[in-house]
């Protein structure tokens, strides 16, 4: 078994960049339009959990 202290652990931080998020959202409308609005608009209006991992 591996342990990990907090100090080896990546981070994750916001991605305020809206045109990172603008080609997200029409990725994924694309992929999972079929499935209707009801499922996928949820999804995308959610903008603030973009995130990137951060290596310490």
């Amino acid at each position: 078994m591996t342990t990990w202290t907090s100090d080896e652990l990546d981070r994750f931080v916001e991605v305020p960049d809206t045109e990172i998020n603008d080609r997200i959202d029409t990725a994924y409308r694309t992929k999972y339009g079929r499935c209707g609005g009801s499922y996928v608009n949820p999804m995308v209006a959610a903008r603030m959990t973009t995130l990137k991992l951060v290596p310490r």
